[in-house]
This record gives C-alpha cells, sequence and structure tokens, in this order.
C-alpha cells in the first residue's frame, strides 16, 4: 500500500531536519578534532571517540556551567559546554595591596566585585553567541587557598582586610607556636606543618593586631573564612541568607579540620585557642547541589552554586586525576604537584604536605602536594636580570641552541629549596661551567632545573604513597614549552600529556558543579573531556641515561646548601618595647602595635637545650679566637701566594 503525506506532515518532517542539522553545524568539534599543531619531537597528539550524529542526538539538551576561577591576582569567569570547552569568558585583574615587605592583602571587596564584573561580561558574551543565560544550570567555585578572610557574623561587613597567603607577616607567631607542647603532633591530624601559609597563623595575627577583629572575637561576632566561603557567603546575598560553608580541600589548608574526618577537631582548635570563639563555617562537599546556595543578584540571579575546589585540588580534578597514582604539575612562576592517594590520607615521610583532591559521591580522596619556588620566575631570571632575551617565550630558542646542558647545573635556589629538600640556606648556583659554556647551556640548565625538581618531588610521592606514576599531566605557562615537557619526560621516564585547553583549574570547579546538576553523570562520562588535541610528550633516553642526570642535579643540590650560614654574630637593632610598625593604612585595615595577646597565645615554655659549659663571654671569646686563627690561615696563604709568585717573576718578563 502507497504512503501518502500531507503538505502539513512533509513540512514538520522537513522542519525537524533542518534544527537538526542546524545544531550540529554549531558543534564541528563533535566531528573532528585538530591537533595543537605539528607535534614536537618525541610527543604525539591525543586523540579522543567521535560523537556520530546519532549519538549526538542522545545527549541531553544543551546544558552549561558556569566556573568562577578567582586566583591570587585576577579573577575569571568561563562557560563551559558538556565536551569541556570554554564557549565564553570574561577576566579582570584587582589591586594588589603591599603595605610592608612580606606582606600582601587583598581587599575582600574587591574579590567580590571582581567575579560580579566578570559574570556579568562573560554572560553577555554568552548571549551575543546566541545562547541564552536560562541554559547555565549552575555554577562552580575554584580559589586561591589559605588566604583568610574575617568579617562581623551580625554584619557581613569584612573587618579588615584578606591576608593573601604567600604573606609571612605571622612569622613570629609561628615561631611561638612551634614551642608549645603538642606542636609536633599537628601534621598527623590536619596534614600541614606549622608555617605562615596556613589560614590558621593568619588569623591569630589579625586576633592580635586588628583591634577590630578583636571586638568582634570578644562580642562573639567573628566570621572566620577562606576565600571560597567569603564569595559563596556574599554571593547569596551575605547575612541575609547566611550561607556559611566550605568544602574539605579549601578547610584543610587552615589546619583546624581532621584530615580523616573532615570536620573542625577540638584538639587543633584548642591548640590554636578558637574553640567556641569564632564562627567557622560548616564543611560540605565539593559537589553538592544544594548546601552552597543561589545568586542572589545580577545578571545569574537564581543559579545554584553546585561546586567548591581550592585551586590546586580544582586542577587535579580539571585533569580528570581521579584514580590513585594520577598527578598533575602546573608550572607557574613555581610550580605545584598533587598526586592522588585514594581514599585514605598519606603522611609524608619526604617532606610533602597531606591535603584533601576532593570530596564528592562517597568517600573524599586525598592527595599529596609538593612545590617548587622558581620555575617560570627562572626564566624570568635570565630575561630581566642576565638579559639573555627579551621575551620568556624565547628561552626555548635559545635552549635548542645545543644538543644538552653542556655539564651544567643550575640550582636556581634564590629564596632556598622547597619540597622535598625544604633547604633554606641555599643559594643559587651554577656548577660545571667552562670556557665551553654558552648561553644556551645555562638557557637549558634553567629549563632543566624545574624538571629535576619535578622528578625529586614525584620520587618522594611514590614512596609515601605506594602507588606508581603512570602519566605526568602538566599546565600552566612553562608546560607551553614544548622542550621543557619533552626534558621532563624523559627525566622521569613516563609520559607527560598536556591539555589543549590549558584552563584546567576553571574545568575542575566546573566539572564539580556539572555532577552535582547532571551534566555529567560519573567519571567515566568525563575521560574524554579536553582530551583530544593535547600533546603526549613520551621519554626517548634510558632509564640509566636519566639516572646518571639525575644523580648530578642531587650532587649540585649538596655542595649548593650553607651559602647563606650566619659567619658571624647578626647586629640587632634595639627597638623600644610595643613600638608599632610603620605600615601603609589602607581603608579596611585598622593596625596595633605588633605584640601578641597573652589570651590568644600561651606563654612561652622555657626551651629544652643541651647543657654547656660555655657561657655568653666564653662564646664571644671562642668566636673571636676562631677569627683570630682563621685570619692567620689567610694571611699564610697569601705569603705563600706571594713567595710563589716573586719565584715564578721571569715569566712575565
Amino acid at each position: 500500500m502507497t504512503a501518502y503525506y500531507s503538505p502539513r506532515l512533509l513540512l514538520l518532517f522537513l522542519f525537524q531536519r533542518v534544527r537538526v542539522f542546524a545544531r550540529f553545524s554549531i558543534h564541528p568539534s563533535c566531528f573532528r578534532y585538530q591537533s595543537i599543531g605539528k607535534p614536537a619531537r618525541g610527543c604525539h597528539t591525543a586523540q579522543a571517540p567521535r560523537w556520530s550524529r546519532d549519538a549526538r542526538d542522545m545527549q541531553p539538551s544543551e546544558i552549561f556551567v558556569g566556573s568562577i576561577d578567582q586566583g591570587t591576582t585576577s579573577t575569571r569567569f568561563l562557560i563551559f559546554n558538556r565536551e569541556g570547552e570554554p564557549v565564553a569568558s570574561h577576566q579582570v585583574e584587582f589591586p594588589q595591596i603591599y603595605p610592608n615587605p612580606g606582606w600582601h592583602e587583598h581587599n575582600p571587596l574587591d574579590l567580590v566585585s571582581s567575579v560580579e564584573t566578570c559574570v556579568e561580561e562573560a554572560v553577555k558574551q554568552f548571549e551575543s553567541s546566541g545562547y541564552s543565560r536560562n541554559d547555565i544550570k549552575a555554577l562552580g567555585i575554584t580559589n586561591q587557598r589559605e588566604t583568610t578572610v574575617v568579617w562581623d557574623y551580625e554584619t557581613g561587613e569584612p573587618l579588615c582586610n584578606a591576608i593573601v597567603w604567600a604573606d609571612t607577616r605571622s612569622q613570629a607567631i609561628v615561631n611561638e607556636l612551634k614551642e608549645k607542647p603538642g606542636a609536633s603532633r599537628l601534621q598527623h591530624i590536619c596534614g600541614l606543618p606549622l608555617s605562615t601559609y596556613s589560614s590558621s597563623s593568619k588569623l591569630l595575627w589579625m586576633l592580635a593586631n586588628v583591634p577590630r577583629v578583636k571586638d568582634a572575637y570578644e562580642r562573639g561576632a567573628l566570621a572566620f573564612g577562606t576565600v571560597d566561603t567569603w564569595l559563596v557567603y556574599r554571593l547569596n546575598g551575605g547575612h541575609r541568607a547566611n550561607v556559611f560553608v566550605t568544602d574539605p580541600t579549601n578547610a584543610s589548608r587552615t589546619m583546624f579540620m581532621n584530615l580523616e574526618t573532615l570536620e573542625y577537631d577540638n584538639s587543633l582548635l584548642d591548640f590554636f585557642d578558637i574553640r567556641g570563639r569564632v564562627h567557622l563555617p560548616k564543611i560540605v562537599p565539593s559537589s553538592d547541589r544544594k548546601a552552597y546556595g543561589v545568586l542572589s543578584g545580577g545578571i545569574l540571579a537564581g543559579v545554584p552554586i553546585m561546586g567548591c575546589l581550592g585551586d590546586q585540588s580544582s586542577a587535579l580534578v580539571g585533569q580528570k586525576g581521579f584514580s590513585p597514582g594520577m598527578a598533575k604539575n602546573t608550572y607557574g612562576t613555581g610550580c605545584f604537584l598533587l598526586y592522588n592517594v585514594g581514599d585514605r590520607p598519606v603522611i609524608s615521610n619526604h617532606g610533602l604536605l597531606a591535603t584533601v583532591a576532593y570530596h564528592f559521591d562517597g568517600k573524599p580522596v586525598y592527595a599529596l602536594e609538593g612545590s617548587i619556588a622558581v620555575a617560570g620566575s627562572g626564566v624570568k631570571f635570565l630575561q630581566n636580570n642576565l638579559e639573555f632575551f627579551k621575551e620568556s617565550k624565547e628561552v626555548n630558542d635559545l635552549a635548542r641552541t645545543v644538543e644538552d646542558s653542556g655539564g651544567c647545573v643550575f640550582v636556581t635556589a634564590f629564596s632556598g629549596l622547597f619540597a622535598p629538600y625544604w633547604i633554606d640556606d641555599a643559594k643559587g648556583t651554577i656548577f660545571g661551567i667552562t670556557q665551553y659554556t654558552k648561553k644556551g647551556h645555562i638557557a637549558r640548565a634553567t629549563l632543566e632545573a624545574t624538571c629535576f625538581q619535578t622528578k625529586a618531588i614525584l620520587d618522594a610521592m611514590e614512596k609515601d604513597s605506594g602507588h606508581g606514576l603512570s602519566e605526568l599531566a602538566v599546565d600552566g605557562g612553562m608546560s607551553n614549552s614544548d622542550l621543557a615537557m619533552q626534558i621532563q619526560a624523559d627525566l622521569i621516564s613516563i609520559p607527560v600529556y598536556r591539555p589543549k585547553m590549558r584552563e584546567t583549574t576553571a574545568l575542575g570547579a566546573a566539572i564539580a558543579a556539572g555532577l552535582a546538576v547532571g551534566l555529567w553523570r560519573n567519571f567515566a562520562e568525563l575521560r574524554d573531556i579536553n582530551r583530544a588535541g593535547g600533546a603526549v610528550f613520551e621519554p626517548r633516553v634510558s632509564c640509566q641515561q636519566s639516572a646518571e642526570s639525575f644523580a648530578l642535579w642531587e650532587k649540585a643540590v649538596n655542595m649548593s646548601k650553607g651559602w647563606v650560614r650566619n659567619t658571624a654574630p647578626p647586629l640587632v637593632q634595639e627597638t623600644k618595647k610595643d613600638a608599632p610598625v610603620p605600615v601603609q593604612q589602607s581603608t579596611t585595615t585598622q593596625m596595633v602595635p605588633v605584640k601578641v595577646n597573652a589570651n590568644i597565645l600561651p606563654v612561652k615554655s622555657p626551651l629544652i637545650s643541651v647543657s654547656s659549659d660555655l657561657d655568653d663571654a666564653d662564646e664571644e671569646y671562642l668566636y673571636l679566637e676562631l677569627r683570630r686563627v682563621e685570619i692567620l690561615q689567610r694571611l699564610k696563604k697569601l705569603n705563600k701566594l706571594k713567595a710563589t709568585l716573586l719565584s715564578n717573576s721571569d715569566l712575565f718578563d
């Protein structure tokens, strides 16, 4: 029987087919994947399975997630599609405040306004591309960690500037805390050693030095949070909604949270004397449909916040480091390595930090973390100090003018060495220079220095965790160097993977929100996200060659020790007791004399020391005698050299 169709049905059929075709024309990436360019020698381009049109038809309707990436110097907002591609973005920088050497502050209100600006502009760009803001179903947040914000719990107003993670003003407080009974047990509970980086010491400094903070503390109205907590609180409308939460990746950087329980630990709170006296945010999973509230205003008012991760954890998620033994390294000014160790925290025996990688459904996942002080800043040193080139990217061309480093080893210890060495008396040193050495050798040795330190950290991570590494995922500015990434693969003897889309930190927050909203249902669906077009650098030297190179590096590190040890007693400048520290006043920060409040820190207990028969006078005499002997020895050497020169004077005639 012949079927007959009315003109109306035929038109409807054709209209539906046109809509399907039009939808695919917007997404050419569904049909093909392009490489990042000509692969470097030793690397190849990663490929991912291609969606067929029929398969694409079966995917959910177009859903997007937004990602707030609040960093140390700038804020960004990116909108991602299901393929993990950013379809719109906006970035703004905000003021940095440096009242004194070693001090670094942010105005908390600047952080909020920068987020609001980025969201507004990115959504406008999104809509100008033909999309609707209604298609953005959830937001994720990733943020600079440890940076500390305090505000009045009753009014929601910040009490002073935020103290940034890199700020070192709390060193004196840290030194006192290290002498307190129980200090040695802290790292086994929270995963972190006492240092100026953690939020705890920054909070104690505020309590001891900022009157408004102390007043709120005494009234029981002091609210504490890291940047994620502050942003969520303000974006929800502040004290009216009072959404006061944090996620484990950020809470693990405060020294207040127990790594095992993911809850505040009373022994930690008692150690810092803040138990029951400071309002702390509730710790909730990193991906959650309701815990983080909704935007109260702006162009995306009503859109829920469903994900939150500290920046380094977010980069690990963005690199899809979901299995034990997977690791990522962010090559920026310095380097941050995160290594997935599974569902049990591992306390390092090799100078690494224990932290939370993420907490989605089920058990939390933990990580070991190691940092390198100098990476991209080493290249900047060649550019600005030695004037080897005008732009940082030229380091690659210069390093390629030689086949290898020519025996040169550059220990870039400009401020000591971080993990896993932790050598604070090392200085930047170059070994192996000969008359043959050229600029190219030093440039190559500079790149190798970062790669050697990365290998040292990865070796320590494998020893601590018991998990072998199969591939290192990389991002950050220095990862753009094909040469550096090839050197890295050669040294660690495993592949190095560099994604085509490098916004992995923002992608991690988008993944946290996307899993909660249902854009992706599980990790399996994320396997090929941002995989196509990336570069894989395969090792091309033997393990023996790699081991020999690394042994030379270790020898150089050992020889770089001790360059900043004092050989004479330091001059101590007497200051009037309780003299105020000169500071640059800001509109939101009030300062008082730097004096530790006795109610906040315990009385300093006497140090346990080895008995000695030397008093101060004896030590001074011994020091002078040693100096006298040293001077006499130098004079003898000079006299011997003088005699040698005189005996050979005929050579210069």
